[in-house]
């Protein structure tokens, strides 16, 4: 498979082929990224996760508001979604870009998803006021989320950080 370099701007301009390039406020908040077939392998703006951070927010009902369609390996946390796949051992499952892929858009994948996309900011409907112009998730939060969701290799209880 090819590699496709994308953006999720609506404009863009020469900061997208330039993605060390510093962008002004009317561009894009997004980083460039590399589609590698089902990955993005390289981190968001060559950010480092950290997995407590993304636990936190996987777990965050107004934040990532994962737990409304995703089972985690978090038996505490009440009120788990059974609509996609359980996130149960997904490191074992998926790779670490693959993970990125699928926070970014999913639908670059799959385009009859039912997951929004994370790191997108055009060609959507009915977005929140405090959403329009910007990605649900930035940058730092996506790599933090795949930290976490990458150590998950087994039926771990409650989804902590040990190895």
């Amino acid at each position: 498979m090819g590699v496709v370099r994308f953006t999720a701007a609506v404009s863009i301009g020469l900061a997208a082929l330039t993605p060390n390039l510093v962008r002004s406020e009317e561009q894009s908040p997004l980083a460039v990224y590399t589609r590698e077939g089902d990955s993005i392998s390289a981190p968001l703006e060559g950010r480092i996760g950290e997995g407590n951070r993304g636990k936190a927010i996987v777990l965050d009902r107004t934040t990532g508001n994962c737990l409304i369609c995703h089972k985690a390996p978090v038996p505490s946390e009440p009120f788990q979604g059974e609509l996609g796949p359980d996130l149960t051992g997904i490191g074992a499952r998926l790779t670490a870009g693959q993970i990125r892929l699928r926070l970014v858009d999913l639908s670059l994948l799959d385009p009859a998803t039912l997951m929004p996309p994370y790191y997108r900011v055009d060609h959507l409907v009915r977005v929140a006021d405090k959403f329009e112009g910007r990605p649900i998730l930035d940058a730092q939060q996506i790599e933090d989320v795949v930290a976490w969701l990458a150590i998950l290799k087994d039926a771990n209880p409650d989804g902590e950080l040990s190895r």
